[in-house]
């Protein structure tokens, strides 16, 4: 079964990444609701659940509208983002927007009902403003704080996906996303759960949004009334929740320091400020010090990408990180 996306020079031209706190929302109800699926988030789905409950958080409605398994979610639950990096209040302020007749017919489509799910189809009004309560109380207590950690994660894979782009082309782009996608003829192959079809990008392109919590899976959005979008999985998943930290090179740390050769060490990937400080433990004030020296010196550089700033080892920090170990 597959999706097969065929690109015009105009849908290559307008190819473009984004990432989306809400659906990060969405993905990772899927974790909490079937945790034995998703063991590389089990140090994620254990902190989450205590955090949900010690808040008191009632989301049985944000429940009601993931289903697991998944099929289909409605879609006005989780539009596709209109800009590169929206944070979640922009994100919710689309979702209380929606039209009442795409409410409705959304939530036609699911499939099943609950009494949650009746009042939201009653009243869309109302229901969307509860839900967008819920989702920002979700938000608070078992994302935001990890969100400095993904996002680094994010935005270090659209800078990788960036450069193969710009580098060397569509193909090499595509065909590096997942085993699961391939790119042959100047059409997009999806390997996927669901029936095999056609989608037509119209010259609009398509949006590539990495998700932490999508893994394993990947998930697409082909109605007309957004730009095609697919969610992948972004490299690095397998250490994002790692809690022990990288021992710098001892060879390394007496030419530039042990703080300095740890930051090195930890810039396996792009990663922002807050998260160094998260991973190595130096505060965030020390961190940005030692990155401004490494910058000045060859050893580092900095890509703004949303409204974080990303660091990643230059080609002289990745000799001198490969020839101390």
């Amino acid at each position: 079964m597959q999706l097969r996306v065929a690109f015009t020079a105009a849908d290559v031209a307008n190819t473009r990444f984004a990432v989306s706190p809400l659906w990060e929302v969405v993905a990772s109800v899927r974790v909490l609701k079937a945790p034995e699926e998703h063991r590389v988030h089990r140090p994620w789905y254990e902190a989450a659940r205590r955090r949900l409950d010690r808040a008191h958080v009632d989301w049985g409605l944000l429940e009601d509208l993931v289903p697991v398994p998944t099929v289909m979610i409605p879609a006005f639950v989780c539009p596709p983002p209109l800009t590169p990096s929206p944070g979640i209040e922009l994100e919710l302020s689309t979702l209380r927007a929606t039209p009442h007749d795409r409410v409705r017919d959304d939530l036609d489509g699911l499939g099943y009902r609950t009494p949650r799910t009746d009042d939201l189809y009653a009243d869309p009004d109302r229901g969307l403003a509860r839900l967008a309560d819920v989702i920002a109380a979700y938000w608070q207590a078992a994302l935001a704080p990890y969100w400095p950690r993904i996002a680094s994660l994010l935005d270090g894979d659209v800078l990788y996906r960036a450069r193969l782009l710009v580098e060397h082309g569509p193909g090499r782009l595509f065909n590096d996303l997942d085993p699961n996608i391939s790119w042959d003829s100047e059409t997009l192959y999806v390997t996927k759960r669901t029936k095999t079809r056609d989608a037509v990008l119209g010259g609009r392109g398509l949006l590539l949004v990495p998700s932490v919590f999508t893994y394993p899976r990947l998930f697409s959005v082909t109605g007309a009334r957004w730009q095609p979008t697919l969610r992948y999985p972004p490299r690095g998943i397998a250490t994002l929740w790692e809690a022990d930290r990288q021992r710098a090179p001892e060879a390394l740390a007496s030419v530039v320091g042990w703080a300095r050769a740890l930051l090195l060490t930890e810039l396996d990937s792009p990663r922002a400020t807050k998260d160094l400080a998260v991973r190595t433990g130096l505060s965030a004030g020390g961190v940005s010090q030692h990155l401004t020296a490494m910058r000045a010196a060859g050893l580092v550089s900095a890509h703004r990408t949303g409204r974080y700033v990303l660091y990643a080892r230059t080609d002289v920090g990745e000799a001198l990180v490969h020839a101390s170990t």
